[in-house]
């Protein structure tokens, strides 16, 4: 066989991915705060693209009632006398000052430092006592332990560990109970001491046994300290009810993320409407400064000319991309809407299985618009917010009602199994598969494990509760 080279022409079709593409589909990935923060950047830029703002008119008056008070006004100044017009301006500054703002009324939670700071000048009154707590305090961590030892803090200080050790036990007697703890135990200690309730018993089972009550190996907590099992419950139940991060409730920094819903479906009239919730994404038009000058091509240099043209080209572009992620992302969630309406109308129990692919079948799109559609964006809905990606779940078929069950379905399932349970006699996960097969509903003992630990229920072992 003897081996040729030789040249031919061939048409081929492919996509190129162009900037304007590419922008397109990052666009549609956005989440609407992202978006209206990209759109900012945007707007400083691009030069043609300005915010469009809608003006609302006002009611114009007749000129006669202007002139009638206009003249009524100078009347009324003649007749006063000498205004102090100073006045005026002073009032027209204070209103420049004090605008309403919104955020005045919000209230502040103090950062856990913050509430520290203050109880420490009320206890303490010495200066350099406030110095070394206020050191202290500032090496606590947002979960309320002091993170650094004595014996370093005294190096990088200069301050007497004895000092250091003496302010520490004050603030350890601050709120929040256990704050300014060295570890979990002396956290737990400082509440129980604080409430009065620190035995050598509990004292004991706090130093040596914290990851048998976690286990719920009580019975092995009684046999070693030679107590009742019912007795070492009563301890655990105390000890449960103490806080393991006492800093949990206080401000941390950069914690403010609220989660606004990029779309919100309302039941009006027995029917669901689709709202796209984009008020916080500027409305963009081109600039019409620029759109003159590109009509007056004359008058304008190449280099400008080009300039112009190119920056009109991408503000174009990213209007249409805008308006095509609004019209795709309404058209995805109208076609979940109508797919999960027994969701919406009655709850969890009646989710169903879906899967990106029927989505996109029903919405006449690719897969992967469909993915991207949904990607960082929240749903609020009549059964609550949830992200978009919550309604694809995969399903395990019902064999009594012929039709596949939503896996968030089944955990519902095991959820209300376990808050009915008898704390007792708790159910195990073959018990709680065996009442799945009940329903119709087969999975194995190892999948009831996976689905109760993903939403958070313990074994029956630590579920187990002595008489």
């Amino acid at each position: 066989m003897r081996l040729s080279y030789g040249m031919k022409l061939e048409q081929t079709q492919k996509l190129i991915m162009t900037p304007e593409l590419r922008q397109a589909i990052m666009v549609l990935q956005l989440s609407s705060m992202d978006l209206a923060q990209y759109v900012e950047n945007a707007l400083l830029e691009n030069p043609l693209l300005e915010v469009s703002e809608e003006e609302v008119e006002d009611k114009p008056q007749s000129d006669k009632h202007k002139d009638d008070f206009a003249q009524e006004w100078c009347d009324y100044l003649s007749e006063c006398g000498q205004i102090d017009r100073s006045f005026d301006r002073a009032w027209a500054e204070h209103e420049e000052k004090e605008q309403y703002n919104l955020e005045h009324f919000v209230p502040q939670v103090p950062t856990l430092q913050e509430h520290l700071y203050l109880q420490l000048r009320l206890v303490l009154s010495k200066p350099k006592d406030i110095e070394i707590g206020e050191f202290l305090i500032g090496n606590i961590n947002d979960r309320g332990y002091l993170n650094i030892s004595l014996k370093d803090a005294s190096l990088i200080s200069g301050y007497r560990q004895q000092d250091l050790e003496r302010v520490l036990t004050i603030i350890q007697s601050l709120d929040p109970p256990g704050i300014g703890a060295r570890d979990l135990k002396e956290c737990l200690l400082i509440q129980l001491e604080q409430r009065g309730q620190r035995t050598p018993v509990i004292e004991k089972i706090v130093d040596c046994h914290l990851n048998d009550i976690a286990n719920g190996n009580l019975l092995k907590i009684a046999a070693s300290l030679g107590l009742t099992v019912q007795e070492v419950q009563q301890q655990a139940d105390l000890i449960k009810s103490l806080d393991p991060i006492p800093g949990r409730n206080f401000a941390h920094p950069g914690d403010n993320r609220y989660i606004t819903p990029d779309v919100v479906v309302e039941k009006v009239n027995d029917e669901y409407v689709i709202i796209v919730n984009d008020v916080a994404v500027p409305r963009l038009m081109i600039n019409s400064n620029y759109k003159l000058l590109i009509n007056q091509k004359n008058n304008c240099d190449s280099g400008t000319v080009e300039f112009i043209q190119n920056k009109m080209k991408s503000a174009l572009w990213l209007i249409r991309s805008i308006e095509q992620r609004r019209l795709t992302l309404y058209r995805v969630v109208q076609c979940i809407v109508d797919y999960q309406r027994e969701f919406l109308d009655k709850g969890i129990k009646y989710l169903k299985p879906l899967n990106l692919k029927h989505i996109a079948e029903l919405a006449d799109m690719h897969e992967s618009t469909v993915s991207r559609a949904i990607a960082n964006k929240y749903i609020q809905t009549p059964q609550g917010l949830f992200e978009l990606k919550f309604f694809f779940t995969s399903g395990v078929e019902n064999v009594a009602a012929g039709k596949m069950v939503a896996t968030e379905t089944i955990k519902q399932f095991i959820k209300e199994m376990v808050e009915s349970e008898d704390p007792y006699e708790p159910y195990s996960d073959q018990q709680i598969c065996e009442m799945l097969t009940t329903k119709g509903i087969n999975i194995a003992r190892r999948t009831v494990a996976k689905y109760r630990k993903e939403i958070g229920i313990p074994p029956v072992r630590q579920r187990k509760r002595y008489r």
